[in-house]
């Protein structure tokens, strides 16, 4: 056989190198082995351990989790194989045995590394591996920081390196699940955050007197626009005064209570950081549904005020806000559909649906309007004179009709605020507490405002 002159002194140097003895498998200990020491190892990882006597024999609990090699007479290579433990049992040359216990689990120091160096001020954030997962422990400051961690510890999990008779193709190993994440982390800043919302349908005489009364403009939006949505969210007090140059005046407490400002519902819903929260003061409608085969189901509608809102608490104590608004009502006007196979026409009921959708940011107890949502109604109102006004033809010499039109604006007026769970702040306070109990009583002790009329 002929060497390449490349290869010549590789083969000699193999030739030189000293040859290990073989090891038994069948260990007979001289006396009892020694206390057993602890060894721990990542995955994937190896080392060498000397041994103070020249190895004979050598016996792994579990080959699967630990591969062992003999380097030299007194040295063994040793190689984490999967994640778990064993012991190793190592015999000398006298015959004694020494026991180590070996367990070897996920080097978590990259994550920590990654974490320092990303999240610098997040120092109370703990990593440690347990078994076949990776434990997070401490607290962080938001719940914002608290996804990005876990963001973070999902990639590394991704990448954790896999068991060597997983990369082998061993058909036992292959189906066994990677490491898993065991989030124990806790939030130091609030972390429920509590909604008050008032919707109002304003009537749209009132917005053109307050704007044909004011031409004051602000960077942020209408003028009057700001009044409502102060007014509605109580910061101006019972009412507001506004007076034109020519002497008429406006005042909203009164607009409100002739019915221009008309509320809808005043709701206070609360929700978890990153859960969805939600309200709806109406009912369903049950609206028939085509299917395969000519069969026809029922689905429900749902109808009335409504508001689904997701908030997310992030450093500072901002929220990120996502809302979505909605009012819907039963149409005076359904829906004639009629079929073929059968005489008649059926009615079906029709919603109108006036919805809008923002995201926003907000500091604690900060509020915000959407508007703009516009309704458009027409009445006609006949009146006439009985039975002559419905003869035909000459019936409409005896009746007359009047059309109203009626714009009315739809106003969300949100005020989002921080709640503490744990004591102070996780409910009312004592001033909210006082004007619910107040608003209870009131509706249960004073008379309906028409209980004169009926005496």
């Amino acid at each position: 056989m002929r060497f390449a002159p490349t290869c010549l002194p590789a083969a000699l140097a193999l030739l030189l190198l000293p040859v290990a003895p073989a090891l038994s498998d069948n260990l007979r200990c001289a006396g009892s082995p020694a206390v057993p020491g602890k060894l721990a190892l990542e995955l994937g990882k190896s080392t060498l351990m000397r041994l103070p006597d020249t190895v004979s024999g050598r016996s792994i609990g579990n080959p699967h989790v630990l591969q062992a090699t003999l380097v030299a007479p007194d040295t063994l290579y040793l190689v984490g194989a999967e994640i778990g433990s064993t012991n190793l049992i190592v015999q000398g040359k006298t015959g004694a045995c020494s026991v180590v216990e070996v367990a070897v689990g996920l080097d978590v120091s990259p994550l920590r590394a990654s974490l320092a160096e990303l999240l610098p001020q997040e120092r109370s954030i703990k990593v440690s591996a347990a078994a076949d997962a990776i434990a997070l422990s401490g607290s962080v400051s938001d719940g914002a920081t608290l996804a990005q961690v876990l963001d973070l510890a999902q990639a590394f999990v991704r990448q954790a390196p896999q068991p060597l008779a997983r990369k082998e193709g061993a058909t036992a190993q292959a189906s066994a699940p990677g490491p898993r994440l065991v989030n124990l982390l806790a939030v130091s800043a609030p972390q429920q955050v509590k909604l008050e919302v008032k919707v109002a349908e304003v009537s749209k005489t009132l917005l053109d007197k307050l704007e044909a009364g004011l031409s004051l403009r602000h960077a942020s939006g209408s003028w009057t626009a700001m009044v409502l949505a102060d007014f509605l969210s109580g910061t101006l007090g019972s009412g507001l005064a506004l007076t034109k140059s020519n002497g008429s005046s406006v005042r909203l407490d009164a607009e409100r209570q002739d019915g221009q400002v008309r509320i809808l519902a005043e709701p206070t819903v609360m929700a978890m950081s990153g859960q969805e929260g939600s309200f709806l003061a109406g009912g369903k409608v049950m609206v028939p549904v085509a299917q395969e085969s000519n069969r026809i189901t029922l689905e429900e509608k749902e109808f009335g005020v409504g508001l689904k809102f997701t908030p997310t608490v992030l450093a500072g104590g901002r929220i990120n806000l996502k809302v979505a608004p909605e009012v819907s009502e039963l149409s005076r006007d359904g829906v004639g559909v009629s079929n073929g196979n059968f005489s008649g026409r059926a009615i079906f009921p029709l919603i109108t649906t006036r919805r809008a959708s923002t995201t926003v940011q907000l500091q604690d107890g900060q509020s915000f309007a959407i508007g703009g949502l516009i309704r458009h109604t027409q009445v006609n109102n006949v009146k006439g004179v009985p039975l002559l006004s419905e003869i035909p033809v000459l019936g409409a010499l005896f009746r007359s009709s009047d059309f109203q039109n009626d714009r009315s604006e739809l106003l969300f007026v949100i005020t989002a605020h921080l709640v503490k769970p744990d004591g102070e702040g996780a409910g009312l306070d004592g001033a909210a507490a006082a004007a619910a109990q107040a608003r209870y009583r009131k509706s249960f002790t004073e008379p309906a405002p028409d209980a004169g009329e009926r005496k």
